[in-house]
């Protein structure tokens, strides 16, 4: 496979899964991560990934390291590619930790939520640093060295690429081809030349959902068969696609919504309402979605960790602030998610609909 040297920096459900499917299909892989069961685990039964279909089961041993074996890279062959999986508060020090073993030609990739690239590239520079954006993959950490995909491979119905990856500056490189050639072994890949439009886009994406069942504690399909919580999602996209557009972002579609459809809805348009509410609801048939998908923010506010709430809807609102524009749907699911993650509320779905 080239020769090149792979890291994943945050072996969880979506590093884990990227990192496993890139180890099966034949690169060298290491799994680098804090959680030390997971780790001890992996290296005596395998990492595990199971799909909703049989086939998309499989098991691989590739290399893994504690965090704190990652000194041990200094005599071993450097890095050529670093993915960051971390969550977004854990960026600085997941690139810090993985910045000394870069080749000098290695870059690093920002495999996460929100947009982090100007973290990464504060720390190892713009020209070492690209974003790989999963749009379409939900995965699960459900046990250590056990991760679970509860939804289709390649999208479910969707026609849209499952990742997209993309240069900082929006140009197709050798680099990205070759990237984009590495994660078609794990699925459906676009090379994108609108990387912030693209990061902006999955941010509403985000914003329309992780919050919403981290306040409410419903997954995925039970959240979107809510009448009422659909149309505080409608707002909160809507909110965040028109501070995209006042920022200057080429917005893409949000999941399956036009994002001038999806702004138009939020604020009165009846007809758009009807046609946004409609593919809200009918999300999970179009992403192929079982009942066990729930957004990472509410598998972190399940397992009793800190959410990326001030990096989804907490950057929409400061973002808005920038922008000359409010977004008090945000601002709300912001404030909402943090009094559960203090423990001062239940997730409920009264914390959203009165």
């Amino acid at each position: 496979m080239g020769g090149k040297r792979i890291a994943v920096v945050g072996a969880g459900a979506i590093g884990g899964y990227v990192g496993g499917h890139l180890a099966r299909a034949g690169y060298d892989v290491t799994l680098i991560d804090p959680w030390p069961e997971h780790i001890e685990t992996i290296r005596r039964n395998g990492l595990e990934i199971t799909g909703v279909t049989p086939d998309e089961g499989l098991v691989v041993r590739p290399p893994t390291l504690h965090v704190t074996e990652v000194q041990t890279l200094s005599k071993q062959k450097p890095i050529d590619i670093a993915f960051v999986s971390v969550k977004s508060y854990d960026t600085e020090w997941a690139t810090l930790l993985i910045a000394p073993y870069l080749a000098p030609d290695g870059y690093v990739v920002s495999l996460q939520n929100c947009i982090n690239e100007p973290r990464i590239a504060g720390i190892v520079g713009w020209d070492k640093t690209l974003g790989c954006i999963a749009a379409l993959l939900s995965a699960e950490l459900h046990a250590p060295g056990k991760i679970r995909r509860p939804a289709a491979r390649g999208g479910g119905s969707d026609p849209h690429a499952v990742f997209r990856v993309g240069e900082v500056h929006g140009r197709i490189t050798s680099r990205l081809s070759e990237l984009a050639e590495m994660i078609a072994t794990v699925d459906t890949v676009s090379a994108t030349v609108n990387l912030w439009g693209e990061r902006w886009s999955k941010l509403c994406v985000n914003g329309m959902r992780n919050g919403v069942s981290a306040a409410t504690g419903l997954g995925g399909v039970a959240r979107d068969r809510n009448d009422a919580l659909r149309r505080f999602s409608i707002m909160l996209g809507g909110e965040a696609v028109r501070v995209g557009q006042a920022l200057g972002y080429a917005l893409e579609d949000i999941g399956n919504i036009p994002p001038e459809k999806l702004a138009r809805a939020a604020e009165g348009d009846a007809a758009a309402f009807k046609e946004v509410d409609a593919l809200v609801a009918g999300g999970s048939n179009i992403r192929g979605r079982t009942d066990q998908q729930r957004p990472s923010m509410a598998q972190d506010m399940a397992k009793g960790r800190r959410t990326e709430i001030d990096f989804i809807n907490g950057v929409i609102v400061a973002r808005g602030h920038e922008a000359g524009l409010e977004a008090p749907y945000n601002a709300r699911i912001t404030e909402v998610v943090k009094r559960v993650e203090r423990g001062e509320i239940p997730a409920r779905v009264e914390n959203l609909v009165n």
